[in-house]
């Protein structure tokens, strides 16, 4: 399959400096100038993966994120030259699934391309899914239920939407029920990658997975926290 891949910066160099890095690799390119560019890109045309900078004229990437998330679960990797702690995390919250640092290393940059495609794919996201059945890969916890031959989660009947990410971090934990992992046990299994940068990175993704499943957020009672170890989710009835 001939992923696409929008790229949205307002530097021209870097812009084109993408462009040759993702048509190397293989992937078809969209590009955009602005954060309102970018938002409408991905309304026209069929978008696999957002490569997003920060600091834009007339939106930025923080707000074009938020667009983004309002109708669709593509990965987004947000480019910027900020690397402070604060700005990671603003960038995860708002919907980002991953964040570089300029300037990148091109080697960097594509294993992250390649990662979050993945990801991405075994949700669903990119290919036919395989079913299953008599619904083996069904798994359920009080009224909270992920259905990996639909990769669909509800909560009592209810839709829960999530990114790639949130859902793999889920099946992670609910596929191995009151088992405590890390947060360096949770990146290394769902971004497939070495954990150096990981806890405040787990727990933002934890944290928008409590918002959609939990009634209560604050007071969880599937996505528990286990203060200095990880997290689990517990087996209800």
């Amino acid at each position: 399959m001939d992923y696409i891949v929008l790229i949205c910066d307002d530097d021209e160099d870097i812009l084109s400096a993408l462009q040759i890095y993702l048509n190397q690799d293989g992937y078809k390119v969209i590009r955009a100038k602005n954060g309102l560019e970018a938002v409408h890109a991905v309304e026209r045309e069929t978008v696999h993966l957002v490569l997003l900078d920060v600091m834009m004229p007339e939106m930025d990437g923080i707000q074009a994120a938020v667009k983004i998330r309002e109708t669709h679960n593509v990965p987004i990797i947000f480019l910027s030259a900020k690397s402070e702690d604060t700005d990671r995390i603003l960038g995860l919250n708002m919907g980002g699934d991953d964040y570089i640092t300029k300037p990148f290393n091109p080697v960097e940059l594509m294993a992250r391309v390649r990662a979050a495609l993945r990801r991405y794919a075994r949700l669903g996201g990119l290919s036919e899914i395989s079913q299953t059945e008599n619904g083996k890969d069904i798994y359920q916890t009080g009224g909270l239920i992920l259905d990996d031959n639909q990769k669909r989660v509800t909560v009592d009947g209810e839709d829960a939407v999530l990114t790639a990410l949130e859902y793999n971090i889920l099946k992670l934990l609910m596929t191995n029920m009151e088992r405590v992992f890390s947060s360096a046990q949770i990146y290394e299994a769902v971004w497939d990658e070495p954990a150096f940068y990981v806890s405040k990175t787990v727990s933002v993704h934890i944290r928008h997975i409590r918002e959609k499943i939990e009634i209560n957020p604050k007071e969880p009672q599937y996505l528990k926290v286990i203060y200095g170890l990880g997290y689990k989710v517990v087996k209800l009835a």
